[in-house]
């Protein structure tokens, strides 16, 4: 299985060096997801991390930056949206409904499947139900190039393998052990993304 990151949906102070650490620790899929935030702030981020790093980050939105700093990629948040006219590159899209996953996979590097096991920061979508995962796991339908997407965590990691995922996505799990406000020190966020890594490999 694969492990993706994507970054808290707003910036905060410590975000260039917690991200740094991570791909120091191992980190090779972050998906630069900031919803309606001026490109500037993004731009300013990339700017602050490792040049070595920019083939490992896919980018939400603001898709120039993709070329200007040379990421691995862009990513759809839909599967109805449609990449910048003359896109060449990687594209990686999100579905949330089985029965557009299969045209959506053959579209895309890799689609995130979700809302699976609850509440994403970036979801309000209703959760797809056991039953719906198993017939499309015994379908063939979820494979390697799927991601599970929502409510993700440490505890259900092994489900989604058991289901067929190629890889989970993971955001409030990793980043709620890291308070924005009043914390410096992120070795909790780092030894939490080091044992992912290990259920996920």
């Amino acid at each position: 299985m694969k492990l993706a990151i994507m970054t808290k949906s707003t910036f905060f102070v410590e975000e260039d060096k917690i991200l740094a650490t991570l791909f120091e620790a191992g980190l090779d899929n972050l998906h630069l997801y900031k919803p309606g935030s001026s490109p500037i702030y993004s731009e300013r981020l990339l700017s602050l991390l490792p040049d070595t790093t920019y083939d490992k980050i896919t980018v939400h939105n603001n898709f120039y930056l993709k070329d200007e700093y040379r990421l691995a990629g862009i990513h759809l948040d839909t599967a109805s949206e449609q990449p910048p006219l003359g896109y060449k590159g990687r594209i990686s899209r999100t579905c949330n409904d089985i029965y557009t996953l299969k045209d959506t996979k053959k579209q895309s590097a890799y689609v995130f499947l979700g809302n699976i096991f609850g509440e994403s920061s970036d979801s309000e979508l209703p959760c797809l139900n056991m039953n719906e995962l198993e017939n499309a796991s015994d379908k063939g339908l979820i494979d390697k190039k799927v991601f599970a997407i929502g409510g993700m965590n440490a505890d259900n990691i092994r489900l989604a393998r058991e289901l067929g995922f190629g890889g989970v996505v993971i955001d409030d799990d990793l980043w709620n052990r890291f308070d924005i406000h009043n914390q410096s020190d992120f070795k909790e966020l780092i030894t939490h993304f080091e044992r992912l890594k290990k259920l996920v490999y």
